[in-house]
C-alpha cells in the first residue's frame, strides 16, 4: 500500500522490476537445469545376456519381467557370453547399458567406463562326463571329445584358461566350440565325451543330465589351488545325494570351482536404474540355495571393477527413502526435481532474504538525497542570511517540497517522508523569517 490518493499510482521502480526479475530469473534457471541435466530416466534399457538355454538368458528374462512392473521395459541381446557382453558394455552404440558377466574376465583398466553393482550368484563351473573320471585318462589318447564353449563366452575363456593351467595336450583331445544348450544336447546324445558348463542348479536339462546314470559330475580335483591362484573363483561341494536321495544321485560329494556373476552397468546408467536393478537383484537372487543361505546375494563384492556410488550407499542405507514409498517413476521425478530444486533454493534463499534490505535502502536513498539537498540548501543561507539571499532560497525550497511530495514510497517507510516535509517547513520558517525582517526594515 502507497501514501497516495490513486489507485492507479505507479509502484516504485525498484519493486516492479527486480522482485518480478528474480522470480523469473528463477523459473528459468530451474527450467534449464532441468532440460540439461535430463533428469528423467530412459523407459527403455537393453540388457546384454548370453546363448539362449544359458543361464545369462533365464535370469535377463526374470530381469524384464521385474522391469515391466516398475514400467521399465528391458530388451535382450542374445551373445556368446561374458567376454561379448564386456565389449558391448564398452561400446555406447550397441546401446547395451547392463550385462550379468562372469568374474575374472575384465578389469578397470581394461573397461574404466564400467562399475559393478555386485555379484549376484555363483556360477558353479562343470564338468559333465560320459566317461568314468577313472578312464579319461586311458581316454585321451584315442580322441577325447570335449567342449570347452563358444567362442565370446566366459565358458569358453575359463576353461580354456583351466585346462592350459593342468597341462592338457590339445593335441591329444577333440575340442569343440560348443555353446552350453548345444554342449548340454550333444552329451545327451553321446556326441561328446565331455562338457564344460555354466550352468544353474535349477535349470531342467541340467537336472536331467545329472539324474542320467550315464553321467557324471567330475570331481575337481587341486580345487583350493585353483581357488589361491585365481582369487576371483571360490570352492563349492554339491552334497552326496541331493539330487536324488532315493537312487543315491551323485553318489559322492562333487568338488566344484565357481566364478561369481558380476552385473556391470556403465557409468552413466540413471542413478534411479542403478537402484532399480539391485532391487531386482535382491528379489530375484535373495533366497537361499544350493550353494548359499538366503541373503547371501546380491553382495557388495567388487571383483573385477569396483562397485558403482549407488550400489554401495544401497548396500549400506537400503534402498532410498522416495523410493520406499512412490512408484518408481514418481520417485524419479521427485528425486531429480528436488536434486536440482535444493541448490537453486540455497542460493536463492539468502538472495531473497537480502532484497528487502536493498529495497529498503533504495527508498531510504531517495529521501536521504532529498535531506542532502535540504541540509545544502540550509548551509547556504548560514553562510548567507540576507533578506535577498533568503527569498531566493525560498524559491528553490519550493521546487524541493514539490519533488517530495511526488515520491511514492509504501506505508512502511513514509514516515520517513512525513518527517522529510516537517523539516522542509522548519526550514521554510527560518527563510520566511530572514524575509519577514526585510519588510520591516522597507516600512
Amino acid at each position: 500500500m502507497m501514501n497516495d490518493a490513486s489507485p492507479t499510482a505507479p509502484r516504485p521502480r525498484l519493486m516492479r522490476w527486480v522482485l518480478p526479475a528474480a522470480a523469473i530469473g528463477g523459473a528459468l534457471a530451474l527450467a534449464l537445469a532441468i532440460f540439461f541435466a535430463n533428469p528423467m530416466p530412459p523407459s527403455t534399457v537393453v540388457i546384454a545376456t548370453g546363448a539362449q538355454g544359458g543361464e545369462y538368458a533365464a535370469v535377463g528374462e526374470r530381469y524384464r519381467e521385474f522391469l515391466a512392473r516398475n514400467g521399465v521395459r528391458l530388451e535382450l541381446r542374445s551373445t556368446n557370453g561374458s567376454v561379448d557382453n564386456v565389449a558391448l558394455l564398452g561400446d555406447p552404440s550397441s546401446r547395451v547399458s547392463v550385462a550379468p558377466v562372469q568374474s575374472g574376465i575384465t578389469s578397470e583398466r581394461e573397461a574404466p567406463d564400467l562399475v559393478s553393482l555386485g555379484t549376484p550368484f555363483y556360477e558353479p563351473f562343470w564338468l559333465l562326463s560320459r566317461i568314468p573320471a577313472s578312464e579319461l585318462k586311458a581316454r585321451l589318447s584315442a580322441g577325447l571329445r570335449l567342449s570347452l564353449g563358444a567362442p565370446g563366452s566366459g565358458t569358453y575363456k575359463l576353461g580354456h584358461e583351466l585346462a592350459a593351467a593342468v597341462g592338457l595336450d590339445s593335441t591329444q583331445v577333440q575340442v569343440l566350440d560348443l555353446d552350453t544348450s548345444h554342449a548340454v544336447d550333444a552329451l545327451t546324445k553321446g556326441d561328446v565325451d565331455v562338457i564344460a558348463v555354466v550352468l544353474a542348479w535349477g535349470a531342467p536339462a541340467f537336472q536331467q543330465l545329472l539324474l542320467d546314470p550315464s553321467v557324471h559330475a567330475l570331481d575337481w580335483r587341486r580345487a583350493d589351488a585353483q581357488v589361491a591362484l585365481r582369487p576371483y573363483l571360490s570352492k563349492l561341494v554339491l552334497p552326496r545325494g541331493i539330487v536324488d536321495l532315493a537312487h543315491d544321485r551323485p553318489p559322492e560329494d562333487v568338488t566344484l570351482i565357481a566364478a561369481k556373476a558380476s552385473l556391470i552397468v556403465r557409468k552413466d546408467l540413471h542413478p534411479a536404474l542403478q537402484y532399480l536393478l539391485l532391487q531386482a537383484a535382491t528379489e530375484i537372487h535373495g533366497g537361499p540355495g544350493v550353494f548359499h543361505k538366503a541373503g547371501r546375494f546380491p553382495a557388495a563384492e567388487a571383483i573385477d571393477l569396483p562397485l558403482s556410488d549407488y550400489a554401495r550407499d544401497y548396500y549400506r542405507n537400503g534402498r532410498p527413502f522416495l523410493e520406499r514409498h512412490l512408484p518408481f517413476w514418481l520417485a524419479a521425478i521427485a528425486s531429480q526435481t528436488l536434486l536440482l530444486v535444493i541448490p537453486l533454493v540455497a542460493v536463492l534463499y539468502p538472495l531473497l532474504r537480502v532484497l528487502p534490505a536493498i529495497y529498503g535502502w533504495g527508498m531510504r536513498r531517495r529521501i536521504f538525497r532529498l535531506y542532502g539537498e535540504l541540509k545544502f540548501l540550509e548551509a547556504e543561507f548560514e553562510l548567507d542570511s540576507t533578506p535577498e539571499r533568503a527569498s531566493g532560497l525560498l524559491e528553490q525550497l519550493r521546487r524541493l517540497e514539490d519533488r517530495a511530495g511526488h515520491i511514492r514510497v509504501p506505508v512502511s517507510f513514509a514516515y520517513l517522508l512525513y518527517t522529510l516535509k516537517q523539516h522542509i517547513q522548519l526550514v521554510r520558517g527560518r527563510l520566511q523569517a530572514a524575509q519577514g525582517e526585510r519588510s520591516t526594515r522597507q516600512n
